[in-house]
């Protein structure tokens, strides 16, 4: 938690905190999963280490495919900590929540060492901690979207109204959007937490492959089947719809259809598939994750050796989902932006012109460089195409 909070307060308070910080964040994620894959195979833990590996070479990968998008990218996320950071009774609704988090966490905890201290043969033990685990990291995924609609929805009221202090915005705002959080949206937030940080991960993998394909047409085609795949799951399922069910309360599925089609309509989309907020938010989350399995496995590795691995991982999932509480304020303000942009650009200029031009020169660039790739694309196909001319 003190390394989230650490990141915001940076990054909103230094001019080039932001480039900083996810450069760092970035490049230290890599070097992380390095050494600890070293420290793996040298206490003779093959799997894991094989296994951190190869998720520290899929991580700098995904790292080149994606390097050019990271100005726009630093760009957007220094925005929205900025309005974050204007808006103090947001934060304390994420400190709210992670303190309802930690209780939880720790009622979870007894079932866990409970389950640790005894002897159950076959790898039982196994089992029943990843059991645990998916309900520990479903729990943590419902609170996190609990905070995403309380925060979407304050900020599109602020910039709907331009500010926080304007004499048409509702009273006590945050109090009506928090009671409407956890009572008429709270069944499709659960309902759409069980899917949308896979989805959208899976969907930024294809993406940073695909755009470093070329011409290789048999690999373009067997990728894009799978990215259109996702793209028809990413239209039911994306974070996108909290700010539809802040802002209109319509259902989970209904909120997410309306926002890709609102996206699609404007050509937004386009500028969402260029930024990588979302990935470097989860870089400093998993991150966060990793030094508090890190120091906790150490420590368990010198009083009880053959625990060492299991406690590691479970510390580490639970760091993930503090860290992730904590950063998904900075996540709501982005995609409240994006929301904002696509129903009315006006409403972004009223707040920051200069960021409203760096955002519409942005849009403009993405939107050259798809119509020339598409052009690219075609003509090559035509390109191979049988010379009929002499038929």
């Amino acid at each position: 938690m003190l390394l989230a909070w650490s990141w915001l307060a940076a990054a909103a308070g230094k001019k080039d905190g932001g480039r900083v910080l996810m450069r760092a964040a970035v490049h230290s994620l890599t070097a992380y999963l390095a050494v600890i894959s070293v420290l793996c195979f040298w206490g003779n833990h093959s799997f894991w280490g094989v296994a951190l590996a190869v998720g520290a070479a899929l991580h700098f990968l995904y790292v080149m495919s994606v390097i050019d998008r990271f100005p726009f990218t630093m760009l957007v996320l220094q925005k929205a900590i900025k309005m974050v950071w204007e808006l103090p009774d947001v934060m304390r609704v994420a400190y709210a929540f992670v303190l309802a988090m930690l209780c939880w966490m720790a009622l979870w905890s007894f079932g866990v060492s409970g389950i640790v201290a005894m002897p159950i043969p076959n790898c039982g033990q196994w089992w029943l901690v990843l059991a645990l685990s998916v309900s520990l990291f479903w729990t943590g995924a419902v609170l996190s979207n609990t905070v995403h609609v309380i925060v979407s929805g304050m900020v599109f009221l602020v910039l709907i109204h331009g500010g926080q202090a304007a004499a048409s915005m509702p009273p006590k705002p945050l109090l009506k959007s928090l009671q409407y959080a956890v009572t008429t949206s709270f069944g499709s937030i659960c309902y759409g937490s069980l899917f949308t940080a896979a989805i959208r991960t899976l969907r930024w993998e294809i993406r940073g492959v695909r755009s470093k394909i070329g011409n290789n047409e048999c690999l373009l085609c067997c990728v894009d089947f799978f990215f259109h795949i996702v793209e028809t799951l990413v239209r039911f399922f994306n974070k996108y719809a909290y700010v539809q069910i802040a802002v209109n309360g319509q259902s989970f599925n209904r909120s997410a259809r309306d926002a890709w089609e609102l996206f699609q309509s404007t050509g937004i989309e386009a500028l969402i598939a260029y930024d990588c907020s979302g990935a470097v938010l989860l870089m400093s989350t998993i991150l966060g994750g990793l030094i508090t399995g890190t120091c906790t496995g150490v420590w368990t590795y010198f009083t009880q050796r053959d625990k060492a691995i299991m406690v590691g991982s479970t510390s580490m999932l639970i760091g993930m989902i503090l860290v992730g509480l904590a950063v998904v304020v900075v996540e709501s303000a982005v995609t409240s932006i994006y929301i904002c942009y696509a129903e009315d650009p006006l409403l972004i200029q009223r707040w920051d012109p200069e960021f409203f031009e760096q955002m519409s020169e942005a849009l403009h660039q993405r939107l050259q460089y798809r119509s020339s790739r598409a052009r690219q694309i075609l003509n090559g196909r035509l390109d191979h195409l049988p010379d009929t001319s002499s038929i």
